[in-house]
């Protein structure tokens, strides 16, 4: 409490004060009293989950009002996956910059399942990237593009000239966090084609993580194509040339329905959408702009 009055700039009296009325109005306890301080009750973090949305809210009809009076100040906080950094934030950074040159752009790399709970409080604008098996209720989905995989280990790996995944049922695997458990990432693949499961050694949450383990070791893993693309990764990586299918979850972009970005979230939007005309794989179907809402 102390140190919320600090961060407030007001007595602790009154922070107080504001609570038990909070909590007089509500009829229920907000906070449990303990001897170092206070915590949430389940009630407590309820209502804290709406707040930080109403909060959220406020913040971007502010923005939203000065960008449209052409103040373009404010902020965008967006989530894209490995797949949007490497094909399309290239091909947008620069022009977003140049129509809102002091909007401060804040990107998270993760994918959907590490972000839901900021997707759904609306702390964040949108999430670009490959969806849940489930949409959680009250966002939306548009997709970009449908995606391939290519199986990618170390230039000179020993198993480079494999021509099936039969010849890569002894290899090691580092898988990503794109799933909740990751052994539904390649597990399913191998499984089809009525081969054991697939020896998973190292789990990678970030980008840079997969790259040094792939680079300095023989691990093997499955990749969206885009990989093979990227000036960073295509040098450094080799693709194992496999004959089966290797589909990926499609591109998408989730936000939350019935409430408008703000105009630069949706000129950040924009681009990305123009950027997947290019990159979409060959093969893949381009998707048309349509956007699915979750069932409540």
């Amino acid at each position: 409490m102390r140190a919320a009055a600090r961060e407030l700039g007001i007595a602790q009296p009154a922070i107080t004060r504001s609570i038990q009325e909070l909590e007089r109005e509500l009829g229920v306890p907000l906070f449990e009293r303990k001897a170092r301080g206070v915590i949430p009750t389940a009630m407590g973090d309820a209502f804290i989950r709406r707040a930080r949305s109403v909060r959220s809210e406020l913040v971007r009809a502010r923005d939203e009002i000065e960008q449209l009076r052409g103040m373009a100040h404010g902020s965008v906080r967006v989530v894209l996956s490995m797949v949007p950094h490497m094909a399309l934030l290239p091909h947008a950074l620069r022009p977003f910059r140049i129509r809102y040159p002091n909007v401060h752009l804040d990107i998270i790399d993760a994918v959907f399942p590490t972000v839901a709970s900021e997707m759904n409080d609306g702390t964040i604008d949108c999430y670009i990237g490959p969806p849940p098996e489930r949409l959680p209720d009250g966002l939306v989905t548009e997709k970009l593009f449908d995606n391939t995989r290519v199986i990618l280990g170390r230039k000179g790996h020993p198993l480079a000239q494999a021509k099936s995944l039969r010849e890569l049922v002894n290899a090691e695997w580092v898988t990503t966090s794109i799933t909740a458990k990751a052994e539904h990432e390649l597990g399913p693949l191998f499984q089809q084609h009525r081969l054991r499961p697939p020896k998973l050694v190292l789990q990678a949450h970030s980008a840079l993580t997969l790259i040094v383990s792939l680079i300095y070791s023989d691990l093997l893993t499955m990749l969206p194509v885009q990989w093979t693309h990227f000036q960073l990764t295509r040098d450094a990586l080799q693709t194992i040339e496999v004959a089966e299918q290797l589909p990926a979850p499609p591109i998408c972009i989730i936000r939350r329905a019935g409430l408008p970005l703000t105009p630069a979230a949706e000129h950040f939007c924009d681009l990305m959408r123009r950027a997947s005309a290019h990159v979409a794989p060959r093969g893949a179907k381009q998707a048309r702009p349509v956007t699915t809402r979750s069932r409540r």
